[in-house]
């Protein structure tokens, strides 16, 4: 877990078809959801049991008291859970939560969590939750990750840890998680993780309120939203923006991310980190103004390492492992004035049971932990599959449009990379030297194509040392680019 600093793919062929609801947008960018929920629910409906505000823990004694799959309507007003942490609503299966207009649950500052355990097929809808004292990586709505959730019309915001948590099958849709302690959504459950997960047309800001990467640096425990292990995600037409560290972070062997029509904007940190993972796509969406405070802070210090918008870190296609794609194809997105464009790195000192892997215990898809040893890994096949590999990467039909003056910079930004570092660690490593560096610019089937670009872009190759223009990106050795313009016309080949 954590930051790492850090193809066979001509026309891939992508078996994914689904419907993308279009973001509502006003005249200036996407119509926010924040503030604008629906009215609904101003009366109950037919044998819903009515809650009503002001009484000290009355939600979840009534919840109590009736059966799985009980419709409770919580009438205008503020809802308390009771007087101490532990003060908090345990839904059975297929209970409904319906909010009127202005229901408020508020946790006060004293409660840890709203809505906890392991019911099945829950629902929250237009309600209001804030004032949670969840603990650190823990959640105030689904607190224990259970299956089938949906949240809908929901404001979630305001609270300590993660405003909601994530079970398979969950769907989260036309919902504000804003300006939570540390995510807005943690997305991990224990055991084999996440399937099927849906987040559609919401609204995701402001969260990292906590500042946790400097509070416990290097812990990787910040972001909009942090996906761990979770196989199966549809994420369309939300908007992601002004989260204190990343917009949309995917960390350790999560596969099959579909990612469209989504507008990550004014992000301090990565829009999108997909971290030792597989299998995505990435289309149709718009990347505005995202990275400054990071690219900043690593500019101010001499930092020269390629911070990016999208920064796909230690994570490529791979045919093994059951996905809609085997590659990670980007296509048909807009950058515009980000602090920079896309970085392609794999640590040559990160690999399943070496030291250097952040995400202590786990291994890759592909591999058995037994392999990844002295005396087996340097043979194949464990050579090759101890290491999450960035491959398999198209990049295709792209605009990117870069102005220094508009992002406020003078070096080290406006950069696409394609690198790794030269392997030192540990000493069984049979990954030393420039080996990776090599494999990743070379033969790892990494291709920009058919792009359109606008500004003064720099391209970072093989390691930190190495920055080229456009006219050596497209020149052997690296032969990066083809079809692409770079006068801000469209691609042309």
């Amino acid at each position: 877990m954590g930051r790492s600093r850090a193809v066979l793919v001509g026309a891939c062929s992508l078996l994914i078809a689904v419907s993308s609801p279009a973001l509502a947008r006003t005249a200036d960018g996407p119509a926010p959801v924040c503030g604008h929920q629906p009215a609904e629910y101003e009366e109950a409906p037919p044998g819903a049991v009515a809650i009503d505000p002001g009484v000290d823990g009355d939600l979840s004694v009534k919840t109590a008291a009736h059966p799985p799959g009980t419709t409770f309507w919580l009438r205008p007003g503020t809802h308390t859970l009771g007087t101490d942490e532990f003060g908090q609503v345990v839904p059975k299966d297929g209970d409904v939560y319906l909010g009127a207009p202005g229901a408020v649950v508020d946790g006060r500052g004293v409660n840890r969590a709203a809505f906890t355990q392991r019911a099945r097929d829950v629902q929250l809808r237009g309600l209001t939750i804030r004032g949670f004292a969840a603990l650190q990586d823990q959640g105030v709505v689904n607190h224990d990750s259970g299956d089938g959730w949906l949240i809908e019309n929901t404001t979630i915001e305001d609270n300590a840890g993660a405003g909601l948590m994530a079970g398979a099958g969950q769907v989260v849709r036309h919902s504000c998680l804003r300006n939570n302690g540390q995510y807005g959504l943690n997305a991990y459950q224990p055991g084999d993780g996440i399937t099927g997960l849906v987040l559609e047309g919401n609204e995701i800001t402001g969260n990292n309120t906590g500042d946790w990467e400097t509070r416990v640096p290097g812990c990787g425990c910040s972001g909009g939203a942090k996906f761990w292990a979770v196989d199966g995600a549809d994420i369309r037409g939300n908007w992601v923006h002004g989260n204190h560290g990343a917009g949309l972070w995917a960390d350790t062997n999560n596969n099959d991310f579909l990612l469209e029509d989504n507008v990550f904007e004014a992000n301090d940190a990565e829009a999108l980190f997909y971290e030792t993972s597989y299998n995505l796509v990435l289309r149709g969406n718009t990347f505005r103004g995202n990275t400054l405070v990071q690219g900043r802070a690593f500019a101010s210090r001499g930092d020269n390492f390629p911070v990016a918008t999208v920064y796909l870190s230690e994570s490529g296609g791979e045919p093994r492992v059951p996905a809609r794609t085997s590659a990670i194809d980007i296509s048909g997105n807009t950058f515009e004035d980000n602090w920079a464009g896309i970085t392609l790195w794999e640590n040559a000192d990160r690999f399943c049971n070496s030291p250097a892997n952040t995400s202590s215990g786990y291994c890759t898809k592909v591999a058995a932990k037994s392999s990844c040893v002295a005396g087996t890994i340097e043979k194949p096949p464990a050579y090759g599959d101890c290491r999450w590999k960035t491959q398999q990467v198209e990049i295709h039909g792209n605009t990117f449009r870069f102005d220094p003056g508009r992002v406020g910079c003078t070096s080290l930004c406006g950069r696409m990379a394609l690198l790794s570092n030269f392997g030192t660690f540990p000493d069984w490593s049979p990954y030393k030297g420039n080996a990776v560096q090599e494999a990743i610019t070379f033969q790892q089937g990494n291709r920009w194509h058919g792009n359109s670009y606008a500004g003064p872009w720099a391209f970072v190759v093989h390691d930190t040392s190495r920055t080229v223009d456009a006219a050596g990106w497209r020149a052997e050795p690296y032969s990066q680019d083809e079809c692409s313009s770079f006068d801000g016309g469209a691609a042309v080949c």
